[in-house]
Order: C-alpha cells, then structure tokens, then sequence
C-alpha cells in the first residue's frame, strides 16, 4: 500500500528561531533523508515552495478565483511531502519515522501526517 507522508511546520515557530539555529536544523535533514531513500521504499520526496509564491484556486460565480497563499489559516502549514510504499501500516509508521519533521524540529513545529492512499499512481 501506498502512504502519502505531510510534512508540516509552524511559520511562527521559525520566525523566532535565529538563522543559524534554523541552519543547524536545516542541516541535519539531508541524512535522514537519505536514510529513508536507502529503505528503498520512498517513492517521491520534495519541499514545497515559499509561501509567498503559493496560489489557491476556488470555484467562484461560475469561474476560477485565483488567490495567494496557503488556502486555510492554520498555525501549521505543509511544508514538504513523500510517497512511500509499505507492506503493513507499522512499516509506513517505521519508515515515516525517518523523516525529519518527525524526528528533529520541535522547536520549528514539525509534524508528520501519514495517510493511507486509496488509489495507485500509474507509470
């Protein structure tokens, strides 16, 4: 089965960390993400782009509204996600556990969100 992972982190949290606390964190990702590809279950891995670029669309009167930024208010926002391929739902926790947002980050907020995915991607 496939898991979709959502890496998420709290804008507010990051803004109070200094840049080099946040260079220190930022630097310990590029192993632990190495350690889930060398499971050789991860399928895709990426970060999202800054905030301030997203856009959301909305069906509005008939036509397409197109606005700026993440589409709710939330405290936290996604950040990053992942596609991974488990045999049973303890190996997707196990794997996701790899993840930086679930493993270093406390102080920015991080989070892993793992949902079962009901459908499959075709080649």
């Amino acid at each position: 089965m496939k898991y979709l992972g959502l890496a998420y982190f709290t804008p507010e949290a990051f803004a109070q960390m200094s840049p080099d606390e946040v260079k220190a964190l930022v630097s310990q990702c590029p192993a632990l993400d190495e350690k889930m590809r060398a499971t050789g279950k991860m399928l895709v891995s990426a970060s999202l782009g800054d905030l301030d670029r997203w856009k959301t669309l909305r069906p509005r009167a008939g036509k397409t509204l197109v606005t700026d930024g993440p589409y709710t208010e939330a405290k936290e926002v996604v950040g990053g996600l992942f596609i991974i391929e488990a045999d049973t739902p303890e190996e997707a926790q196990r794997i996701a556990a790899m993840h930086p947002a679930a493993t270093i980050g406390e102080a920015g907020g991080w989070a892993v969100e793992l949902i079962p995915l009901d459908f499959y991607l075709t080649p």
